[in-house]
């Protein structure tokens, strides 16, 4: 295993945090990973990883070691795509909402990669937060307003949010003509993977918003669930207007008050500062942003 190659093994168990992951990602026998990274410490006369049963992380040389590492093999892949006449090249790790991605992702992928034909996609779609460092993931798309520490965030678009319910759910409750009007309806409960906390409805009244917590029987964490049951009945949802959009064409969902729609939600691209931007990823942050800008989103 040459220099670039160990070098390629230590960022990846250290992103990993973990030989077994590393070395499964490239392909490696674990003992060949264990033994590489015992050579490269002898040469450097440091150690760099504090191994753990649980886990390995770098110690403070391993640290500074990573981050020089990164920035070379950074260099490196833009520097020999350049001599080759080539585009970025080699695998590239993404998540993203399975919705977004199959909505507006999914069919422009041919496009992509007739652009970049080097370059090896894996889409984790899940809804799920992603912990990018320690999953080995270079960029991940996420709606909301990103609260992690030590990443770099790409606007993409702005998602419409708006309020529904189903035509048998009205019959029997009324339909409203303002927030003033909530009273006696009941909305289905999303709980966020996030905080962990009821989300509240929420209603842009003149200049401000306006949050309402109406009765609530049925709470669920998972947007599909949220959808299924606001067609059978069971009272207000907000989502994003692509979600439904369906519903609305088939008439199995209609949006309740168009005047006073909930806010925005923003969508961004996310990844690690820690990581020099590889020319795969800047590929996929250009071709997410023209899909999105695109999209009736």
């Amino acid at each position: 295993m040459d220099r670039l190659d160990t070098m390629r093994l230590l960022v990846r168990i250290i992103d990993r945090g973990s030989f077994t992951a590393a070395a499964s990602d490239l392909g490696l026998p674990r003992s060949t990973a264990t033994e590489a990274l015992r050579q490269l410490e002898t040469r450097l006369g440091a150690r760099l990883l504090e191994r753990t049963t649980r886990h390995v992380r770098p110690t403070l040389d391993g640290e500074a070691y990573y981050r020089r590492c990164m920035a070379i093999l950074a260099d490196v892949e833009e520097a020999e795509g350049a001599l080759r006449g080539a585009g970025p090249a080699g695998l590239l790790r993404i998540d993203v909402h399975p919705l977004l991605a199959q909505r507006f992702l999914l069919p422009r992928l041919p496009q992509f990669l007739e652009r970049h034909p080097g370059i090896a996609l894996h889409i984790g779609a899940g809804d799920r937060l992603v912990d990018l460092v320690r999953e080995g993931v270079d960029c991940v798309l996420r709606a909301g307003e990103p609260t992690e520490s030590g990443m770099i965030m790409r606007r993409l678009a702005t998602i419409r949010e708006v309020t529904a319910a189903s035509p048998a759910y009205l019959a029997e409750h009324g339909t409203p003509k303002g927030p003033d009007d909530l009273e006696g309806h009941a909305m289905i409960g999303f709980v966020s993977s996030r905080t962990g906390e009821l989300m509240p409805l929420e209603f842009t009244v003149d200049a401000g918003v306006r949050r309402i917590v109406l009765p609530n029987p049925i709470t669920v964490n998972g947007s599909d669930v949220m959808a299924e049951l606001a067609r059978l009945d069971f009272g207000l949802v907000q989502a994003p207007h692509y979600r439904l959009a369906e519903d609305f064409r088939r008439g199995t969902l209609v949006e309740v008050l168009p005047d006073h729609p909930p806010t925005p939600t923003p969508l961004s691209a996310l990844y690690p500062q820690n990581r020099q931007l590889s020319p795969r990823v800047r590929a996929f942050l250009d071709f997410a942003a023209e899909v999105f800008a695109e999209a009736e989103i």
